[in-house]
């Protein structure tokens, strides 16, 4: 059984780079991050709300009025790091996103232990933590060097047929075109790398949060579901003031009809990998889960990188890249578990 536990820890890692992939389809069909954000994230609140019910933990949300404000806000982190992993995945690969995040997750995680912050137990620096995260610091610098572009497959020719692109009668397209990149002039690569390191650190932060809100209502898969509320109103005001000032176009619904039926998974990864932490932390420890979590991410960006799944420009692991990822994984379970 205990083995069972560690390697659902290490599926519910995998899912963290599954589903920032499979946004990416959502958002190439609803033309807009914050809008695939907004679908992503109702999905997810769906899909908890349904589980809260089917366990009887719904009745917890009666809870609610009488916990402290913040304990509410961990669902703020969400938006920020699944935006960021549309924007991040096409532009950096699967591998350099999945570094930057995790690298946040690290320090941030080491701010909260070695301060004590958020009711999270104090804990003091050891050689191991330190040398942990220079480990991790190491590996994602490696990584970002290390890139080379990504390979993108021939366009496809004339189907027998059919048009460029377009099956046959009985035949079936072949999809080559990945998703497109839009270099932005004021924000480079620095900022970027940037903004994953942050959207990864609000990881951490979320959790404790979280935590704190599961000690008031008792109910786990209610906490997740309390979150991701927070998450979908979150990015839905967010999407409604850059539609109203411009920022950002329309959401778009037709092209959701012909999105591969793997494009809606993203809801349910995240859906399944919060109410696998809540579930697994208890059981397992806090320290356990997440070295599990990061390694799970970490290979499965890998794996997405090297062979151009999920519709991804293919980036093959060079040497480099497969030593930035050996340092990551060796600085996770360092800061982690030591």
């Amino acid at each position: 059984m205990h083995a069972l536990l560690l390697a659902s820890a290490l599926l519910a890692g995998c899912l963290l780079a599954v589903q920032a992939s499979v946004n990416l389809q959502l958002n190439k069909a609803v033309g807009t991050p914050y809008g695939a954000s907004t679908l992503q994230l109702s999905v997810a609140t769906a899909l908890l709300a349904l589980l809260a019910v089917a366990v009887g933990a719904i009745g917890a949300v009666h809870l609610v009025p009488g916990v402290p404000f913040w304990h509410l806000l961990g669902g703020l982190a969400s938006p920020l790091y699944i935006t960021s992993g549309i924007l991040l995945f096409p532009r950096l690969g699967a591998l350099a996103a999945a570094g930057l995040f995790v690298t946040g997750q690290m320090f941030a995680s080491l701010g909260l232990d070695l301060f004590g912050l958020l009711g999270i137990a104090r804990k003091p620096l050891s050689v191991g933590i330190a040398l942990g995260a220079l480990a991790v610091l190491a590996g994602i610098t490696v990584i970002i060097r290390g890139q080379r572009p990504a390979r993108t497959p021939p366009a496809a020719g004339p189907a027998p047929g059919g048009a460029r692109g377009v099956p046959a009668r009985g035949g079936t397209a072949t999809v080559t075109a990945p998703v497109p990149v839009r270099r932005t002039r004021n924000f480079g690569q620095t900022g970027w790398i940037l903004l994953g390191i942050v959207a990864g650190a609000v990881l951490p932060v979320q959790g404790a949060v979280n935590a704190a809100l599961r000690k008031d209502i008792h109910q786990p898969v209610t906490t997740a579901m309390i979150s991701f509320i927070v998450a979908t109103i979150t990015i839905a005001v967010v999407l409604a003031v850059l539609l109203a000032t411009r920022r950002t176009p329309r959401p778009r619904f037709a092209p959701l009809r012909t999105m591969p039926w793997w494009g809606w998974l993203g809801g349910a990864c995240a859906a399944a990998y919060v109410t696998a932490t809540f579930t697994l932390i208890p059981t397992i420890g806090a320290a356990t889960t997440v070295a599990l979590t990061v390694t799970g991410q970490q290979a499965a960006s890998a794996v997405i990188d090297d062979y151009g799944l999920l519709r991804l420009p293919r980036r093959p692991l060079n040497a480099p890249r497969l030593t930035g990822l050996a340092l990551l994984i060796a600085g996770s379970v360092l800061v982690q578990l030591t």
